[in-house]
């Protein structure tokens, strides 16, 4: 009874001797939505085993403490990751340089193996890294993951360098690439009393279709610079060509909401704008019944709900985005009975109540002239995703005010 007494005593006593550990917590300060490659974007079987893998992020919200979680979500057989580092690029499209930085531990160990379909933090390491800051995350593959896990819209370049050179300043033979693989989240300990995360989770819109590479011109781009020194990280979660109801490009809204929204640290703000590749699907090959229009509409409602009754039980507040026009787009070629869906499923996301508030994006990016089309000031010529000008309306639009206050 005394020795259990000493050794509660004894637990007491470190927890109180590490008050910095014990007020603060976990926010996520960069993160991309995980999918299985496809095509080009596979990881090259020539580079897929005793390779570094350093690859290149922004950070939103500031830290002093940052800890990286790298993922083997798709993988079918465990992945093995031999070495890791965290450092600071020279310059984004530069050949690999890094400055500085620190090895990445699992569990003190330099390397770890994550088991198929799961996800691993690395240790906490100490490094200051500003808002906006860029970091170099370099990892290196002993071997070829067997099932890959990646994201293929990073817009920025990385690079596959042979061998384990995670620590390398100045890596040998660096072969530049525009794709992420097996890198999910970049988190940052922040105080207490700081804000937390906003997720952006859509599609190609929000994936940032049509930015140059190191530019960093998404609409979330443009929020995280609004958003700097508030204490907020901003995740884009956007997929190329994604749906709700269906999978497509990558997986279905409704399948990827835990893992991309809700397990994220320090998530309190979701918005959601989707919808338009679940419409335009509808009648890209053939005209649709009357029947199917109205089922699509009510199946989107249906999954909003859901979305948003999952987030609110993990205290999330969730955002919604109406869609925006795509009317003259050649590879959907929507009608006017598309059209009307549209105008439904935005009137139902502005009217219903059921969104904690509303980013009404059709009304910013449309043609005042031409409401089924997208402003051509805003228009990347293809009359579905914005150009560089339209991104920055977007993330201008968006109202700070939804992010005060606790």
């Amino acid at each position: 009874m005394v020795r259990l007494g000493r050794t509660i005593a004894l637990i007491a006593a470190m927890l109180i001797a590490d008050p910095v550990t014990a007020g603060e917590r976990w926010v996520s300060s960069w993160g991309s939505a995980q999918m299985v490659p496809t095509d080009e974007n596979v990881l090259p079987q020539a580079q897929a085993s005793n390779v570094t893998l350093r690859q290149f992020v922004r950070l939103s919200a500031a830290g002093k403490r940052i800890r990286v979680r790298f993922s083997n979500a798709f993988g079918t057989q465990p992945l093995a990751i031999g070495a890791a580092h965290l450092g600071r690029p020279v310059r984004l499209g530069a050949p690999g340089l890094m400055e500085g930085g620190r090895q990445l531990r699992f569990g003190g160990q330099p390397g770890i193996i994550i088991a198929a379909g799961a996800e691993v933090y690395s240790d906490p390491v100490d490094m200051t890294v500003p808002s906006g800051g860029d970091v170099a995350v370099s990892l290196y593959l002993p071997q070829a993951p067997v099932g890959q896990t990646g994201h293929p819209g990073s817009r920025t370049t990385s690079f596959l360098i042979p061998g384990n050179q995670v620590a390398e300043r100045e890596p040998v033979d660096a072969t530049p690439t525009t794709r992420w693989w097996g890198l999910a989240d970049v988190e940052v300990e922040v105080g207490e009393s700081a804000a937390g995360a906003v997720v952006a989770i859509g599609d190609s819109i929000t994936d940032g279709y049509g930015v140059l590479p190191d530019t960093n011109a998404r609409w979330t781009d443009m929020l995280a610079v609004r958003l700097r020194g508030e204490g907020i990280g901003v995740v884009n979660a956007g997929i190329g060509g994604n749906r709700i109801l269906r999978d497509g490009s990558g997986p279905n809204l409704l399948a990827r909401f835990d893992r991309d929204v809700i397990a994220r640290s320090g998530v309190r703000w979701a918005i959601v704008l989707e919808g338009v590749n679940d419409l335009g699907v509808l009648t890209r090959d053939a005209p649709a019944t009357p029947q199917a229009h109205a089922d699509i509409v009510t199946q989107l409602i249906q999954a909003y709900s859901q979305l948003v009754a999952r987030a609110h039980a993990h205290g999330i507040k969730v955002i919604g985005g109406t869609i925006m026009p795509f009317g003259g787009n050649g590879y959907y070629h929507p009608g006017p009975e598309l059209e009307a869906d549209r105008q439904a499923v935005n009137r139902f996301i502005r009217t219903s109540g059921l969104f904690d508030a509303v980013i009404d994006f059709d009304r910013i990016m449309r043609d005042p002239a031409q409401p089924d089309r997208l402003n051509p000031a805003y228009d990347s010529g293809d009359h579905l995703h914005p150009s560089i000008a339209g991104y920055r309306a977007m993330g201008e639009a968006v109202p700070l005010t939804l992010f005060k206050g606790k």
